[in-house]
């Protein structure tokens, strides 16, 4: 997908009060390193045929702006679906009135959805997130409103929690904030029947990927399978982490046309 030569101008909707949030760097390669508060930056397309929460990683310390949601946006509008990245606040993020709780993400998230589902209810809702962004994915398709899938590339669903941390003895993460949410949404891990998901999963993640190991999506799909949930699961071997849209060098350069392809079939699928 060939990017435009400047940024794309969203609409900006405020979810919450606060300072402004200030995106550094130039296109396409910006990032926001703080965040003052909640916004939702929407990338309409015409003829929509459905809607995307976009959730960029960074770690819970950053937002990946443009490489993992502005660009996840635009492809997402090329296939007639209206994308909206989610400018989430960080657990345990400092701003100007101390530091944001643990399951700030989540609460920005739960508000995202609710303004998208005001927006325009006739479309049905996906969830979109890599890397930690994919993990906010993981956490809204387990929520009581969950929409009707999510796709979720080389994110740290589970092998984060502080018990069941891949490599064993892990330190924890930091800040403290950051640590208490993967401890209570380990997304896919046996036994945590709260954070497992609710609707079919596209999962494209890097065998040697050693930023986020392959155990993470390795347990989310054997919950899946003990418990029925529907998961399409794609494991490419010479894949970095981050490859995002941007790596084309090896078979994962294909993960896009294939989430394509399975948007078009569950989409196309009948209500319940």
């Amino acid at each position: 997908m060939a990017l435009p030569l400047q940024s794309p101008i969203p609409v900006v909707t405020l979810l919450t009060e606060g300072q402004d949030n200030v995106i550094e760097g130039v296109w396409p390669d910006r990032v926001i390193h703080r965040v003052e508060r909640a916004e939702l930056h929407s990338f309409h397309c015409r003829d929509a045929r459905a809607a995307a929460i976009v959730y960029a990683g960074g770690g819970y310390l950053a937002l990946m702006y443009d490489k993992e949601g502005v660009e996840i946006a635009l492809w997402l509008n090329s296939i007639g679906i209206d994308a909206h990245v989610l400018v989430h606040r960080l657990p345990g993020g400092a701003h100007a009135g101390g530091r944001f709780a643990k399951d700030v993400a989540l609460i920005d998230g739960l508000a995202a959805v609710d303004l998208v589902g005001r927006m325009t209810p006739e479309l049905p809702l996906l969830h979109v997130g890599l890397s930690s962004g994919g993990h906010l994915a993981g956490v809204m398709a387990a929520q009581e409103k969950p929409g009707v899938g999510a796709i979720i590339a080389y994110a740290p669903l589970n092998a984060n929690h502080r018990r069941y941390k891949v490599p064993a003895g892990k330190a924890d993460y930091e800040p403290v904030e950051k640590q208490d949410f993967y401890d209570d949404w380990p997304i896919g891990l046996d036994g945590h029947p709260a954070a497992c998901p609710r609707v079919p999963l596209f999962l494209a993640y890097a065998l040697g990927d050693t930023a986020v190991p392959v155990e993470h999506a390795l347990r989310l799909v054997r919950t899946a399978a003990a418990v029925g949930l529907d998961v399409d699961a794609h494991i490419f071997g010479q894949a970095p982490h981050g490859f995002a849209l941007r790596d084309r060098h090896g078979t994962h350069g294909m993960w896009a046309e294939l989430a394509e392809d399975w948007i078009d079939r569950h989409l196309a699928a009948p209500a319940g």
